[in-house]
């Protein structure tokens, strides 16, 4: 007796050709997760023989040159997230809830911090907050008549760290709680109003328990971000004496390498990660916290009165921090002769910009390595993530729910860590790719295909199966509905996740320090390596090209009717 099944075209048969399909992909998602992953396990509990120990867990726990680090890289994570959400709750607030004027302005800026690379913010905060030379510093000592030696402040320590990590953190807790009390049904509080309760009662005991769950959540991903962060460590913690957990596992590349101890230590980060991740889910996914019911009206607005003004100067002072102050440094830095003196027009000069595009020899190679990595990515992320949430959303085979998993798994998995696994992976027989730009395509897919598989999966979801199933009826094989029905719908969802990826790829660095070699440089790392020469007035032209990138692909995709303000927050933390 033979069994039939349906084939991808609908019709039936004895051979059920989608079973390729998931096989194919899903060997392609093992080799992009499973296989980094198995090797760090691996290589975790092994000696530099093969032999299986658990010693290099000993050592982690118990020596102080990695205990150390531990306890800072907590301490700057915990700092970190409770500074976000005491920042980031009221400016959410004004926003979302009152009248504050400029709320729209006030959520681009957010934006511009959001997409501000952690590591460029770092070097701008050099130009500001360095002891000597910092610009605050220099003002400091003009207006106070100080001398030379003493200074306001100094970035270079284990305080500026905290700082710097949270001025492009807390994004992600606004978000959450922006997006909460957005949410949240003006119903609840005009009735907690017409029952006799004051404003402040109404927020202790309306307001602010529905919006607990995603501060909660947000302090969560302030926490996992602050500790998984490598650019900002590396570039303020280094020079003041110190490590965290993500540069000290960067200096175990170093010669001599000490593969087996990377490997130990990267293990925590992952595991604190995939705890954070869940803890994430289950506050998100409580039913407590839900409001049941049909539509609702929009959220009443809370007029501040005089405190209007107040309040919208509040939000411009944090600003001032992750935005307007270090984009005025930059922009200093790059059209100064030095670029710790404040420029005037006089001094204005162009000579930054002609050497680092023209005399700079690194700046064509990084750049070519950029455009190459960043388009085959988002191109093959996107194919990638767009045959996978439609495999999943409409269950086209089975498995289905397989792949899904594999395609979010990689959210867990920090990216100094995916770096060290890959750096395990492809540097033995069969697949030696390190010092080829193939291992940093595979990083940079891996990290990007979680946030690019959610948003076509959400979009698929708006798209209802009947369009297809009506055209299936009608004659056509599945292929030719989803390319004549489904994809013309689709169209901005894929352009989107195109441009998200691409800017992704531009930003990373945690990955592409691990696996980079002289000729497999991108703009990330050569900035990073200009930071390690002292060459800023170099870092700043480039970071000021990266940001217009940046912007430039951002307005291209608010231009799309279906994103619009909202998409900001689609971008991958």
């Amino acid at each position: 007796m033979t069994t039939t099944t349906e084939t991808i075209d609908g019709r039936r048969g004895t051979f059920d050709r989608t079973m390729p399909v998931l096989w194919l992909f899903a060997a392609a998602l093992i080799a992009l997760v499973v296989l980094p992953l198995f090797w760090l396990a691996v290589y975790s509990v092994t000696d530099k023989a093969g032999h299986a120990t658990l010693r290099n867990f000993v050592t982690l726990f118990t020596d102080p040159d990695f205990l150390d680090p531990l306890l800072t890289t907590a301490v700057i994570a915990t700092s970190s997230a409770a500074i976000c959400c005491l920042v980031a709750a009221p400016m959410g607030w004004l926003v979302s809830r009152t009248d504050m004027p400029g709320r729209q302005f006030i959520r681009a800026l957010v934006t511009a911090s959001f997409v501000t690379p952690p590591f460029l913010g770092a070097v701008a905060w050099e130009l500001l907050a360095a002891p000597n030379s910092g610009l605050l510093n220099q003002l400091f000592r003009l207006v106070t008549g100080a001398v030379a030696d003493d200074h306001l402040f100094d970035i270079y320590s284990l305080t500026g760290i905290i700082f710097v990590i949270s001025c492009y953190t807390f994004p992600f807790v606004f978000v959450l709680v922006a997006n909460a009390l957005d949410g949240m049904p003006g119903e609840l509080e005009d009735a907690s109003a017409m029952l006799g309760g004051r404003t402040w009662t109404t927020a202790r005991r309306v307001t602010i328990p529905l919006a607990l769950p995603a501060l909660v959540a947000g302090a969560l991903i302030a926490f996992l971000q602050a500790m998984t962060l490598f650019g900002s460590p590396a570039i303020l913690a280094l020079p003041a004496g110190f490590h965290t957990m993500t540069t000290k596992i960067w200096s175990l590349f170093q010669y001599p390498p000490k593969l087996e101890l990377a490997a130990a230590a990267a293990v925590p980060l992952l595991l604190v990660t995939i705890l954070l991740l869940q803890a994430q889910k289950f506050i998100l996914g409580r039913r407590g916290y839900s409001v049941v019911g049909g539509k609702y009206g929009a959220p009443r607005r809370v007029e501040l009165k005089r405190w209007r003004w107040a309040a919208l100067a509040f939000c411009l002072v944090v600003l001032l921090n992750p935005v307007f102050l270090p984009y005025l440094a930059l922009l200093n830095a790059a059209l100064s002769p030095n670029a710790t003196t404040l420029v005037t027009a006089s001094t204005v000069t162009a000579h930054n910009i002609v050497f680092v595009f023209t005399e700079l020899s690194s700046t064509q190679l990084a750049l070519k390595n950029t455009v190459i990595l960043g388009t085959a990515t988002a191109t093959i992320g996107t194919v990638l993530a767009l045959v996978i949430a439609y495999v999943t959303t409409r269950q086209a085979i089975a498995g289905s729910r397989l792949l899904g998993f594999l395609a979010t798994a990689p959210v867990a998995v920090p990216g100094i860590v995916l770096g060290v696994g890959l750096f395990l992976s492809y540097t033995r027989p069969p697949f030696v790719l390190y010092g080829t730009l193939w291992i940093l395509l595979i990083a940079f897919l891996t990290i990007n295909l979680p946030s690019a598989y959610q948003q076509l999966q959400a979009a698929f979801a708006t798209i209802h199966p009947e369009l297809e199933d009506a055209s299936r009826i009608l004659g056509a094989s599945r292929l030719t509905s989803l390319l004549r029905i489904t994809a013309p719908l689709l169209r901005t969802g894929v352009i989107a996740t195109w441009c998200f990826i691409f800017i992704g790829v531009m930003r990373e660095l945690s990955a592409a320090i691990v696996l980079f070699t002289s000729q497999t440089k991108v703009i990330s790392v050569l900035i990073y390596d200009l930071n390690e020469s002292g060459d800023l007035a170099a870092i700043s032209v480039l970071g000021i090209a990266m940001l217009a990138i940046t912007f430039a692909v951002v307005l291209a995709v608010n231009r799309i009717p279906v994103f619009g303000a909202n998409a900001a927050t689609r971008l991958r933390n």
